[in-house]
């Protein structure tokens, strides 16, 4: 656990003081100092992005105000357009992108693998990685996980924001940064916001066009990954990476 060093003066304040010495912002900044971030409530963490509050009114309520517009949900505030934050009296555009840095850099260390070196052996590390990024997005993304020939990652990319649709994703964006990068294979995933993993007849069209077209230039289509929430569907699994559904 991280810890950090606690002036001397610090120690000894009373956990509910409030003086103007101490304002209620600092007080979640000492906890946080004295045990680390595990202990703190998503009401004070969110208060130290927001910061010392705006005029009378302090970060703490601000907090509680951002997650009341989710319900107190973590995963509806990540889906949360920001023209609804910058609503909050108090929350203005400087604070709103604060909150939506956060949450981004909590799906990117979310979505790090922290053995880079490890081979994909299956779907479900696919999803592992994307699950984080892609798992709770109120839109559809389309991403590429480019691949050497051990089947390790090299890096993945983000290809399309928005439905599916083959007439949209031409095989040249698909497969530039893999020529680039001299990929072996390739890995095709995009999310379902509707939580069901089965794969649409779009989403059919739009595996066999890219997969004839990584077997003219060499680049091999292994699977085509469904991210819904906490589930997925592999279309390799499904056997439906080539021809009319098998």
């Amino acid at each position: 656990m991280v810890r950090f060093r606690v002036a001397p003066e610090a120690d000894g304040l009373p956990e509910g003081g409030d003086s103007p010495a101490h304002p209620p912002e600092a007080l979640p900044r000492e906890r946080l100092q004295r045990f680390g971030p595990g202990p703190l409530s998503e009401h004070e963490l969110l208060a130290l992005v927001i910061g010392s509050g705006s005029g009378s009114i302090s970060a703490r309520t601000l907090a509680e105000q951002v997650l009341g517009l989710s319900g107190g949900r973590l995963n509806d505030l990540a889906q949360m357009d920001p023209g609804r934050l910058v609503e909050i009296p108090g929350i203005g555009f400087a604070v709103a992108s604060r909150i939506v840095a956060a949450i981004e850099l909590g799906r990117r260390v979310g979505s790090a693998r922290p053995g880079r070196e490890d081979p994909i052996t299956g779907p479900a590390d696919v999803h592992d990685i994307f699950a984080p990024t892609l798992g709770h997005l109120a839109h559809e993304e389309f991403h590429i996980l480019l691949l050497n020939s051990q089947n390790i990652p090299i890096c993945q990319r983000q290809v399309t924001k928005g439905i599916l649709d083959a007439s949209l994703i031409h095989p040249r964006e698909v497969f530039r940064d893999a020529i680039v990068l001299r990929a072996a294979a390739l890995i095709l995933v995009h999310n379902h916001p509707s939580g069901n993993p089965e794969p649409s007849a779009e989403d059919l069209k739009v595996t066999r066009q890219l997969c004839e077209a990584g077997d003219q230039i060499g680049i091999p289509v292994l699977d085509h990954i469904i991210v819904a929430g906490g589930s997925f569907s592999s279309l390799a699994g499904r056997g439906c990476l080539r021809g009319a559904g098998g």
